[in-house]
């Protein structure tokens, strides 16, 4: 992943992100707030021997010090320097459980002993320190003493620092508990966004159809909430971005495939409801404002859909005439005031794969290529059934139309592969349902259709022209 991934992914979660830092610093202040507070005190204890004056006696003593001090340190946890604490200040605790309180240490290179105790009454603490001082004082003094009636101890303990009390606690440190429980749920929440985007395998944008597939990309329809009240969104509202996506796309198809004669396709997805069915229907739609010639035919001979968005008799249409029920000029029907001409699917029948496959529909795929400029066939989708991989073979090419959201990358290289089996050509991809904000949304004025629009919202047409439209329709 590169750097502009990243920054994709935190634009896509910081909702998610900024979720898990406050419940993270909610659940480090509380654990901070639940938390009894512990306070310390610190004796220092210094360590000296009893030695001549010379130089040479004073030297070894001060050697003899430093060796002695990391002894004397451990000697501060054990039963024989804590018992008598305990005794003095009536704890009620073993000595064990003493020990956990205490920590003796020795600065490197030093004749100090540092005697630190932490615990929940600050005044309780003190008096540890300085006890537990003076007792290792006194067992320091009777172990490094010799038998003897005049012996005297070559070392001397002397208390340096008396312990005082404190009146803050060194923990909780609800600052440093906060700031970690920040940093904490900040990895938390781009790890989970990270990890979210990895086994995402949805199809969001033109990048992640181009690590599936090098097949060009003719353009991308946005997403538009009315679209199931305004399917033919390029005559309903011919000045909205999503009118001039189409238009766009209609522009592309005239540069696709230029090495073929016959201009027909057949438009097809992956999986249903990806927009294929509105996507053909436009696109004729636009070529046909263009001049040309175009035939739009339903050849979803399982959900016909074209002659529901077109508003035009569907009863008799393509399954007629393969069948040898109806002639090719009696069931082609008109649409608006251009050159556009619809051929409605008919009555569904048994076998849709057989009846696209013949011998029959490959003649009339021939017809259509001789009468009509370009020929657009709205077919089912690949991965469920047959008929769309059978009937690209014959016409030569095919345009996948791939939902963004919605298709998932697998399902994208199974429809690519299904054509690829019977040696049909992808002529290009159409992404739709683009989002028009957030991190993965379709920046217009790439494809050169947001000029002039501004951030302005497209104005619904009024009932007079709506009503005009419909007449021009009909």
């Amino acid at each position: 992943m590169e750097l502009r991934d990243y920054i994709r992914i935190l634009r896509k979660s910081w909702v998610l992100i900024v979720l898990l830092t406050l419940v993270a610093v909610g659940a480090a202040s509380t654990y901070s707030i639940l938390q009894t507070p512990k306070f310390s005190a610190t004796s220092k204890v210094f360590v000296s021997t009893q030695a001549s004056g010379t130089t040479s006696d004073l030297a070894q003593g001060s050697s003899f010090t430093v060796q002695r001090v990391k002894t004397y340190s451990d000697l501060v946890n054990t039963p024989i320097v804590l018992l008598p604490v305990i005794g003095s200040l009536s704890l009620g605790v073993t000595s064990d459980e003493l020990a956990k309180k205490i920590t003796a240490s020795a600065p490197l290179d030093t004749s100090i002993i540092e005697i630190t105790v932490i615990d929940t009454d600050p005044v309780r603490a003190a008096d540890i320190a300085n006890a537990t001082s003076q007792s290792l004082t006194a067992v320091v003094q009777d172990i490094e003493t010799p038998v003897g009636a005049d012996a005297v101890s070559p070392v001397k303990l002397t208390r340096a620092q008396e312990a005082t009390v404190s009146s803050i606690p060194v923990s909780p440190n609800v600052p440093l508990n906060i700031a970690l429980g920040a940093l904490v749920g900040l990895a938390l929440g781009v790890g989970l966004a990270v990890l979210r985007e990895t086994l995402d395998t949805r199809i969001r944008n033109e990048r992640d159809v181009e690590t599936v597939t090098d097949s060009a990309i003719l353009g991308g329809i946005v997403f538009d909430p009315k679209a199931q009240d305004r399917p033919l969104i390029v005559h309903v509202d011919p000045r909205s971005p999503r009118a001039e996506s189409f238009r766009t796309l209609r522009t592309n198809l005239q540069f696709l495939d230029v090495g073929r004669t016959d201009r027909s396709f057949v438009i097809t997805s992956s999986i249903e409801s990806e927009g294929k069915s509105t996507t053909g229907a436009n696109l004729a739609i636009a070529l046909a404002d263009s001049g040309a010639t175009v035939l739009l035919v339903d050849a979803d001979l399982r959900r016909p859909k074209i002659a529901d968005y077109m508003g035009i008799d569907g009863t008799v249409g393509l399954t007629d005439l393969l069948v040898g029920r109806a002639e090719l000029k009696d069931i082609i029907q008109p649409w608006g005031k251009g050159k556009l001409y619809v051929l409605p699917a008919g009555h569904v029948p048994p076998n849709p794969s057989e009846l696209l496959g013949s011998a029959r529909m490959s003649h009339f795929i021939a017809e259509f290529n001789k009468t009509f400029d370009v020929v657009i066939f709205d077919t089912p989708p690949l991965l469920p059934v047959t008929d769309a991989a059978i009937l690209a073979k014959n016409v030569g090419g095919a345009i996948i139309v791939v939902a963004s959201g919605r298709t998932q990358k697998g399902q994208l290289k199974g429809a690519i592969a299904a054509l690829d089996n019977v040696g049909a050509t992808v002529s290009g991809l159409v992404l739709t349902m683009l989002p028009t904000k957030g991190p993965d949304a379709y920046g217009y004025g790439r494809y050169g259709y947001g000029y002039g629009y501004g951030a302005e919202e497209i104005p619904e047409p009024s009932p007079r022209k709506a009503r005009a439209l419909a007449k021009a329709k009909a």
